[in-house]
């Protein structure tokens, strides 16, 4: 509960003005690049392309009443990726109680979920149409519940069934 609300916090700093990110960082969710040293910054490689089938879900709200992903339920096979999209109301993320993730699942989603904010919880989503995606590889079969962490209040959840 600890971490949740100090998440909260760090998102609703980061949405009304914390530091300005450069492009790359605020989709990534890598740490900012000082522009001083943009040039000798390595380039980060590009995420790789999903091997699987991919399912998008929308993250939409109005920022401070209703908040939603849109299917808020799923069902997919195995090797899925689920790509999630902030469309309105961000900033945006998923995150998945340990607790409902069956036996060996938490393992699976932590390779398939890159730039983690803490276990099993994906980086913000600050502007429309970036975007995240959760890979179900190697994940085992079961129900994964998620939430976005600055939207659980509002009801943000969703339940996804690996079959």
């Amino acid at each position: 509960m600890r971490s949740t609300v100090l998440t909260m916090i760090a998102a609703v700093l980061l949405a009304c003005g914390g530091e300005k990110k450069t492009e790359t960082a605020q989709s990534t969710g890598a740490p900012p690049v000082p522009p001083e040293s943009a040039a000798a910054a390595p380039q980060a490689a590009a995420p790789a392309a999903p091997a699987g089938p991919v399912v998008e879900v929308k993250m939409t709200g109005d920022g401070t009443k209703k908040a939603a992903f849109e299917s808020h339920t799923l069902t997919i096979a195995p090797g899925t990726t689920v790509r999630f999209t902030n469309v309105t109301g961000g900033p945006h993320n998923i995150a998945f109680w340990p607790d409902s993730v069956p036996a060996g699942g938490a393992a699976a989603l932590k390779n398939g979920m890159p730039n983690q904010l803490t276990d099993l919880a994906g980086p913000f989503l600050m502007k429309p149409n970036d975007t995240y995606d959760v890979s179900f590889a190697g994940a085992p079969a079961g129900l994964y519940k998620g939430y976005c962490q600055p939207h659980l209040a509002l009801g943000m959840k969703i339940a996804i069934t690996v079959k």
